[in-house]
């Protein structure tokens, strides 16, 4: 168990991208967003990831967006930017990008695609850090990228001075140990993975980049709290409770189901994507309305609020009403 904690610890929220109905990002939400994150306990957020559509993002609009949270969170609680690409160069001129507009840390994914070997995403890393001196956080996550950043590779990597973890979302806990024993105690070990979380965290993590935590952040934070606390069985239930939303969430791809999550108990306007990301599926919808139901996730935002205006007029436009 962990008895000194990072700057980068419990929930961090990989936090979706709000958008008005015509897909452009919806900058009001965004910062009630972040609010909604800090009142609930939220430890720090990570911007323009995976679940924050930075994909489907231009450049202007990436560095707008993370530097909008940025100012939203005035420093209150840690902001981590997703980073990286398949072209080290073009990653290289990303990071640099990001040294000025007041993150914690960049999120250095993979390179997808072109499937690199151990050597090549050794060396890929290493360019990247070299090239900045902004802290660097792993991001391996095989399921989107085709390819594995392995504990040994990683336990090489810690050994450039500012590399400083990595988000592991393999689902395997076993890696934890791995990765602590290759990389040191200090490493720091970021679960990418809601299903296994806790159990990453019982293993030496020091906490999870959630998408729960989206529409259940005060619950996530309490977990990860009694968790690092050494409070398990109270962990334990709440993470139980939550199992549903941790497991269901991925009924169609991430953030398909938990922007309409987010959409259905009022923390969004809209559950807009943009292409070739749709909304929800109906037969989706059957299983979110379920697993909310039974993880104790009600509407946050009365009827007669700004949002539920909002949302009745989407409602009203897309003929659901």
């Amino acid at each position: 168990m962990n008895t000194k904690l990072p700057l980068f610890y419990g929930s961090l929220t990989a936090i979706i991208t709000p958008m008005n109905t015509n897909g452009e990002i919806d900058f009001v939400t965004l910062k009630s967003l972040v609010e909604y994150h800090i009142n609930s306990g939220t430890h720090g957020i990570v911007v323009m990831g995976t679940t924050g559509e930075a994909a489907t993002m231009t450049d202007d609009e990436y560095l707008n967006v993370i530097k909008k949270v940025v100012e939203y969170v005035a420093k209150r609680i840690p902001v981590i930017a997703g980073a990286g690409k398949n072209s080290t160069r073009a990653a290289i001129e990303v990071t640099r990008k990001l040294e000025n507009v007041g993150i914690d840390a960049c999120l250095t994914v993979t390179p997808y695609y072109n499937k690199p070997t151990q050597e090549g995403m050794y060396q890929h890393f290493r360019a990247i850090a070299e090239s900045s001196k902004l802290p660097q956080i792993l991001y391996n996550v095989p399921g989107r990228t085709g390819v594995d950043l392995l504990p040994e590779t990683v336990g090489r990597l810690s050994k450039i001075d500012n590399i400083i973890g990595i988000k592991e979302a393999t689902g395997d806990v076993s890696r934890v140990q791995k990765i602590k024993a290759l990389a040191g105690e200090d490493f720091i070990v970021l679960s990418g993975d809601d299903a296994t979380g806790l159990e990453s965290i019982k293993n030496g993590a020091q906490g999870v980049i959630s998408v729960t935590n989206n529409i259940a952040a005060s619950e996530m934070a309490q977990m990860c709290e009694l968790a690092l606390s050494g409070a398990i069985d109270d962990a334990d239930k709440i993470n139980q409770k939550l199992m549903p939303l941790h497991e269901n969430l991925f009924v169609e791809s991430n953030p398909i189901p938990v922007k309409w999550a987010a959409y259905e108990i009022g923390l969004i306007a809209s559950p807009t994507l943009r292409l070739p990301l749709t909304c929800l599926s109906e037969h989706g919808q059957v299983i979110m309305k379920k697993s909310l139901s039974e993880s104790g996730i009600r509407s946050v935002h009365k009827a007669n609020g700004v949002l539920g205006k909002l949302r009745l007029f989407f409602k009203k436009f897309s003929g659901r009403v």
